[in-house]
């Protein structure tokens, strides 16, 4: 069976251009995640990974919207070898029932990574520039009315750190450093 995964990082992209090519090549089943390719905690992509079955075939436009790192690649791809099923990458002309298919695999992963690596430097000087020119201050700060509130019910153990968050609705990340915050003011 060939099955296809579509990839676009954000909700604002589109995923036409990928499916048109899988409808071309005929592949029978799409999988498609609206996130982004830093890592391999997709939604999408591990029920792919679960549904394959030995003799199908993995099919992706270009690698980039598979896994945006070399490790990554690797590891999604011996995972599906491992499950006999095959990768064939369309852009870059990859097919892993080949040696020289394996090969330029890497080579097109690590590319891959160098990709990945470029956008998080031009963005982190897009950033610094920014902020030098005072246009920039971050995220807005996750406020909450009703925080000395809940961080009292949580200081005193009255609640979880769990439903502290949830009636906050922050993450963990979030809640910690307003705690820490709270707690130097």
């Amino acid at each position: 069976m060939k099955i296809g995964y579509v990839r676009i990082s954000s909700a604002g992209q589109n995923t036409a251009r990928q499916e048109v090519l899988m409808q071309e090549l005929g592949v029978e089943r799409v999988f498609v995640d609206i996130a982004s390719g830093k890592n391999a905690d997709r939604p999408q992509l591990q029920e792919l990974l679960e549904f394959v079955r030995e003799g199908d075939a993995v099919i992706v436009s270009d690698i980039s919207r598979f896994a945006r790192n070399t490790r990554d690649l690797l590891d999604l791809v011996e995972r599906l070898t491992a499950k006999g099923v095959d990768f064939v990458s369309k852009k870059e002309c990859i097919d892993t029932t080949t040696p020289t298919g394996k090969f330029m695999l890497t080579v097109f992963g690590a590319v891959a990574t160098l990709e990945r690596e470029s956008i998080l430097s031009r963005q982190a000087e897009g950033i610094a520039v920014a902020k030098a020119q005072g246009k920039y201050t971050g995220r807005k700060k996750i406020e909450s009315a009703d925080f000395g509130a809940v961080y009292a019910q949580w200081a005193a153990k009255h609640i979880t750190a769990t439903k502290a968050m949830e009636l906050l609705s922050m993450k963990p990340n979030t809640f910690y450093r307003r705690v820490r915050e709270f707690q130097t003011t």
